[in-house]
């Protein structure tokens, strides 16, 4: 198993975002030591207009900045945002072609579907979103490798053309899918590319049927998107490492992720009663994001019911406006096998129910909500001295 970073580029509100520069500086601080660490993959995200949860709107030029600040360190765009009206697909691989060149053959591309907030800023139709995403992934590929590219279909045109620069890895980067449904992992399988899957709160049992339905997609696979086919599975999840129990709980780790969480729904607009019922009956939130938008449900609804597990009651408490303590966050979340927060022997342990659902990487969030940067590069030296070396030697 390999151990990547997945990064939002965050600060937990309130912040007034007088100092943006220093979580850029903080960035690439982190990525250093990633780096050092021997992390495999440096993942970044693409967000616009969400001030609550994430400030890379320009992840191109993130990604190309940590690849000069680094030697090894793979870069990741998990991923961009695909419906044409964001992302032209020519131009996402002209992007794409240019940091793998800049970065040595060192990139890695995602492509995904988003929703909510950045569907309402671009105009894209949700009715066509999923189908833009599964053609651009088939176009991508024809741009790094065919020497006069062209394409014609009732969505997407382009007259021939030679685009250049063409990437320095052959037959091309890698490429993947970020995946939040059954829908979604069926169909990177069955387009041949790798499938980035995220737990948020939801049971790693659940995560691995996921991780099932992309293996039904990759039997079903006939015609790949690319020249090749990339089987790996990526899991996401809260990673915060320090020497004790004590210090991560003073770190807040377990707080952020639970803010994490509350401020998702904001950004991709689910109603929080659907966002909450998800996770009560153990689901993936992300499964609610194509239906919500026709939900006649009160959006803010925080009503806390006496059969609600106790990580549910505190999420509804943070979001009615209660102060919820580190050790409270910290003591609902422990037992949750998904989060992996504490000392480095307790992580290694909830990291083995990754291993044992078939996971080949770690998307490890470090960077989220108010974990402070000092604790953030502690967390990513002890991962490397512990998780890194444990999970290579099982391999």
């Amino acid at each position: 198993m390999k151990f990547d970073i997945f990064c939002e580029i965050q600060r937990a509100f309130p912040w007034n975002g007088a100092d943006e520069a220093s979580l850029f500086r903080e960035i690439l601080d982190q990525a250093r030591a990633a780096d050092s660490a021997g992390f495999t993959t440096w993942w970044q995200v693409e967000h616009h207009g969400s001030p609550e949860f994430s400030y890379s709107s320009a992840p191109e030029i993130v990604l190309t900045a940590i690849a000069m600040a680094t030697q090894r360190l793979r870069v990741g765009h998990a991923g961009v945002l695909a419906p044409f009206k964001i992302n032209s697909p020519l131009r996402v691989a002209e992007r794409g072609a240019t940091i793998d060149i800049l970065s040595g053959g060192r990139f890695d591309l995602g492509l995904a579907k988003s929703g909510g907030k950045e569907w309402e800023t671009f105009g894209v139709d949700p009715d066509t979103a999923r189908d833009e995403v599964r053609e651009a992934m088939h176009v991508i590929p024809r741009v790094w490798t065919d020497k006069e590219f062209s394409w014609d279909t009732p969505t997407y045109k382009t007259p021939p053309r030679e685009i250049v620069p063409k990437p320095l890895q052959q037959p091309h980067p890698p490429l993947w899918q970020t995946c939040g449904s059954p829908e979604s992992f069926f169909m990177a399988g069955e387009m041949g590319v790798g499938a980035l899957g995220t737990t948020l709160l939801s049971p790693v049992a659940f995560l691995g049927e996921m991780l099932r339905e992309h293996e039904r997609g990759l039997a079903a696979c006939k015609a790949p998107a690319g020249k090749t086919v990339n089987a790996q599975k990526g899991c996401f999840t809260f990673v915060h490492l320090a020497e004790t129990r004590d210090q991560a709980i003073a770190n807040g780790a377990a707080w952020s992720a639970l803010w994490y969480v509350n401020a998702a729904p904001v950004v991709f607009k689910v109603p929080r009663r659907v966002w909450y019922d998800m996770i009560k009956g153990g689901l993936h939130p992300n499964s609610a994001r194509d239906t919500a938008a026709q939900a006649r449900l009160d959006p803010n609804e925080t009503v806390i019911h006496d059969d609600d597990p106790p990580v549910l009651k505190v999420l509804k408490r943070m979001a009615q406006g209660e102060k919820i303590s580190f050790v409270e966050a910290h003591e609902v979340l422990e037992p949750l096998d998904c989060v992996v927060i504490g000392d480095p022997d307790h992580c290694v342990d909830k990291i083995r129910g990754y291993e044992a659902i078939g996971a080949d990487r770690m998307m490890c969030m470090m960077q989220y909500g108010s974990i402070p940067h000092a604790a953030v590069l502690k967390s990513i030296e002890l991962a490397g001295r512990h998780l890194v070396p444990a999970f290579a030697r099982a391999a």
